[in-house]
Protein backbone atom coordinates (compact mmCIF):
# COMPACT_ATOMS: atom_id res chain seq x y z
CA UNK A 1 0.00 0.00 0.00
CA UNK A 2 1.28 3.47 -0.83
CA UNK A 3 0.26 6.59 1.11
CA UNK A 4 0.85 10.31 0.33
CA UNK A 5 -0.28 13.37 2.50
CA UNK A 6 -1.00 16.42 1.02
CA UNK A 7 -1.21 19.50 3.92
CA UNK A 8 -3.27 22.42 3.22
CA UNK A 9 -4.22 25.38 4.96
CA UNK A 10 -7.41 28.28 5.46
CA UNK A 11 -8.64 30.51 8.08
CA UNK A 12 -12.26 30.70 8.96
CA UNK A 13 -14.88 31.71 11.50
CA UNK A 14 -17.71 29.58 12.86
CA UNK A 15 -19.71 29.40 15.96
CA UNK A 16 -21.44 26.72 17.40
CA UNK A 17 -25.32 26.21 18.58
CA UNK A 18 -26.77 24.42 21.41
CA UNK A 19 -23.17 24.55 22.81
CA UNK A 20 -22.36 26.05 26.61
CA UNK A 21 -19.11 26.66 26.60
CA UNK A 22 -16.30 29.31 24.60
CA UNK A 23 -17.00 28.43 21.12
CA UNK A 24 -21.09 29.25 20.99
CA UNK A 25 -19.53 32.90 20.00
CA UNK A 26 -18.25 33.88 17.03
CA UNK A 27 -14.68 33.48 16.59
CA UNK A 28 -11.92 32.29 14.21
CA UNK A 29 -9.64 29.75 13.54
CA UNK A 30 -6.14 29.13 11.34
CA UNK A 31 -7.28 25.70 10.30
CA UNK A 32 -4.70 23.20 9.05
CA UNK A 33 -5.73 20.05 6.90
CA UNK A 34 -3.81 16.97 6.10
CA UNK A 35 -5.49 14.50 3.27
CA UNK A 36 -4.20 11.05 3.58
CA UNK A 37 -4.41 9.14 -0.45
CA UNK A 38 -3.47 5.55 -1.18
CA UNK A 39 -3.58 3.13 -3.31
CA UNK A 40 -2.52 -0.67 -3.67
CA UNK A 41 -0.60 0.68 -7.47
CA UNK A 42 1.18 3.57 -8.57
CA UNK A 43 0.21 5.35 -12.09
CA UNK A 44 2.44 5.15 -14.66
CA UNK A 45 4.48 8.31 -13.19
CA UNK A 46 5.09 6.15 -9.76
CA UNK A 47 2.67 8.15 -8.10
CA UNK A 48 -0.24 7.46 -5.89
CA UNK A 49 -1.80 10.80 -7.13
CA UNK A 50 0.14 13.90 -8.15
CA UNK A 51 0.61 16.55 -5.06
CA UNK A 52 0.03 19.55 -7.73
CA UNK A 53 -3.43 17.53 -8.74
CA UNK A 54 -4.42 17.64 -4.85
CA UNK A 55 -3.58 21.06 -4.83
CA UNK A 56 -5.47 22.47 -8.02
CA UNK A 57 -8.93 20.81 -6.88
CA UNK A 58 -8.93 20.97 -3.10
CA UNK A 59 -6.93 23.88 -2.53
CA UNK A 60 -8.78 25.68 -4.90
CA UNK A 61 -12.16 24.64 -3.47
CA UNK A 62 -11.32 25.16 0.09
CA UNK A 63 -10.26 28.80 -1.03
CA UNK A 64 -13.58 29.39 -2.88
CA UNK A 65 -15.88 27.82 -0.93
CA UNK A 66 -14.30 28.04 3.25
CA UNK A 67 -11.22 30.09 3.10
CA UNK A 68 -11.62 33.66 5.26
CA UNK A 69 -15.51 32.80 5.37
CA UNK A 70 -18.38 32.58 8.97
CA UNK A 71 -18.85 28.66 8.09
CA UNK A 72 -22.35 28.47 10.62
CA UNK A 73 -25.21 25.87 10.69
CA UNK A 74 -27.91 26.88 8.32
CA UNK A 75 -30.51 27.82 11.28
CA UNK A 76 -28.04 29.79 12.84
CA UNK A 77 -29.80 33.57 12.91
CA UNK A 78 -26.11 35.25 12.51
CA UNK A 79 -26.15 33.31 8.99
CA UNK A 80 -28.98 35.41 7.78
CA UNK A 81 -28.04 38.45 8.75
CA UNK A 82 -24.62 38.16 7.37
CA UNK A 83 -26.12 37.39 4.16
CA UNK A 84 -28.05 40.58 4.42
CA UNK A 85 -24.77 42.41 4.93
CA UNK A 86 -23.13 40.73 2.22
CA UNK A 87 -20.55 38.62 4.07
CA UNK A 88 -19.18 35.17 2.62
CA UNK A 89 -20.83 32.67 4.59
CA UNK A 90 -20.89 28.69 4.12
CA UNK A 91 -23.96 26.75 5.71
CA UNK A 92 -23.50 23.17 6.89
CA UNK A 93 -26.67 21.27 8.13
CA UNK A 94 -24.86 20.66 11.31
CA UNK A 95 -22.59 22.41 13.90
CA UNK A 96 -19.38 23.54 11.94
CA UNK A 97 -17.26 21.79 14.41
CA UNK A 98 -13.50 20.52 13.00
CA UNK A 99 -15.36 16.46 12.55
CA UNK A 100 -17.54 17.90 10.50
CA UNK A 101 -15.50 20.59 8.37
CA UNK A 102 -12.65 17.18 8.30
CA UNK A 103 -15.99 14.92 6.64
CA UNK A 104 -17.24 18.02 4.54
CA UNK A 105 -13.49 17.96 2.97
CA UNK A 106 -13.53 14.15 2.30
CA UNK A 107 -16.39 14.26 0.64
CA UNK A 108 -14.95 16.41 -1.71
CA UNK A 109 -11.80 14.84 -2.31
CA UNK A 110 -13.85 11.65 -2.91
CA UNK A 111 -16.06 13.36 -5.29
CA UNK A 112 -13.06 14.85 -7.04
CA UNK A 113 -12.15 10.47 -7.71
CA UNK A 114 -9.13 10.99 -5.26
CA UNK A 115 -8.15 8.10 -3.41
CA UNK A 116 -8.85 9.68 0.32
CA UNK A 117 -8.78 7.37 2.84
CA UNK A 118 -8.34 9.94 5.84
CA UNK A 119 -9.35 13.81 6.58
CA UNK A 120 -7.37 16.18 9.78
CA UNK A 121 -8.61 18.98 10.79
CA UNK A 122 -6.10 20.81 13.30
CA UNK A 123 -8.48 23.76 14.73
CA UNK A 124 -5.50 24.80 16.85
CA UNK A 125 -1.86 23.64 16.81
CA UNK A 126 -2.98 20.87 19.32
CA UNK A 127 -5.92 20.19 18.98
CA UNK A 128 -7.45 18.00 15.36
CA UNK A 129 -10.63 16.02 14.52
CA UNK A 130 -10.19 13.05 12.19
CA UNK A 131 -12.77 11.23 9.66
CA UNK A 132 -12.38 7.95 7.47
CA UNK A 133 -14.55 5.50 6.28
CA UNK A 134 -14.70 2.54 7.41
Amino acid sequence: MYKVTKELHFCYGHRLMQYEGKCRVPHGHNARVAVDLASETLDPRGMVIDFTDIKGVLQRWIDDSLDHRMLLRQDDPLAKWLQEMGEPCFLLERNPTAEVIAELIFDRAVGAGFPVVEVRLWETPDSFATYRRP
